[in-house]
């Protein structure tokens, strides 16, 4: 990193070194970081994110804390779900910070070296909207919406594979609606399996997870048995 005097931009103040900063496209900001250690100590640090916040989302403030298990956490935070609810899930074009907490909650629970059911993770994230005011209908179509995009963001590799094997291969439990798990969302995770994955099955393996497959749904796409 160079020093933080380099160059004239390095001796202006630092809330002018922010609203520049800010004003540069989003997929820049880690190589901004790099510049310099003072840049670096910017974009660690809230002021930026609370900054570029109030500059692209500006009803955001006023959005009071909610109940629930999924916290709202530190203003990177924040600035990722709405980024994320903007621009990933699907919502009609509106901006709902929640949506992107739940997203961010949700990839990070997948992502683990152990990952909890997804049912308890449905159910998790159903609460939530449920204790923000939801029906459960809207409650159970954006918990769907956003398993829908963490699936499709998942990298294909090993690891996704088996996330997506276990996930298919989970017992049905009989839970009420809004509850159970969405059929959209278990299409998608078989789907992607036959498709993506087809090659990292084994003979065994793969007649395993498609007598699951027909066992839920009838009948299944010639693409899922290999034509």
């Amino acid at each position: 990193m160079a020093d933080r005097s380099d160059g004239p931009i390095g001796r202006l103040p630092e809330h002018l070194i922010i609203e520049i900063l800010i004003r540069l496209p989003v997929y820049e900001w880690v190589q901004l970081a790099c510049v310099n250690k003072h840049w670096a100590s910017i974009f660690q640090g809230e002021c930026v994110w609370q900054t570029a916040i109030a500059r692209n989302w500006p009803s955001a403030g006023l959005r009071k804390r909610w109940p629930g298990p999924i916290p709202r956490g530190s203003a990177r935070r924040r600035f990722q779900a709405l980024y994320v609810s903007e621009n990933l899930v699907p919502s009609g074009g509106e901006i709902d910070e929640l949506v992107g907490h739940t997203y961010l909650y949700l990839k990070e629970q997948l992502e683990r070296p152990v990952m909890p059911p997804s049912s308890i993770l449905h159910g998790t994230i159903i609460d939530q909207f449920i204790a923000c005011g939801n029906t459960g209908e809207k409650a159970h179509d954006l918990a769907s919406k956003i398993w829908l995009a963490v699936i499709d963001s998942l990298e294909e590799n090993q690891q996704t594979f088996l996330l997506l094997k276990r996930v298919a291969q989970e017992g049905e439990f009989f839970l009420p609606f809004p509850y159970s798990r969405s059929y959209r969302v278990l299409w998608r995770v078989f789907d992607k399996l036959f498709t993506d994955f087809r090659d990292c099955f084994s003979g065994a393996e793969y007649h395993d997870v498609l007598s699951t497959a027909k066992s839920r749904f009838q009948p299944v796409p010639s693409t899922w048995l290999g034509h």
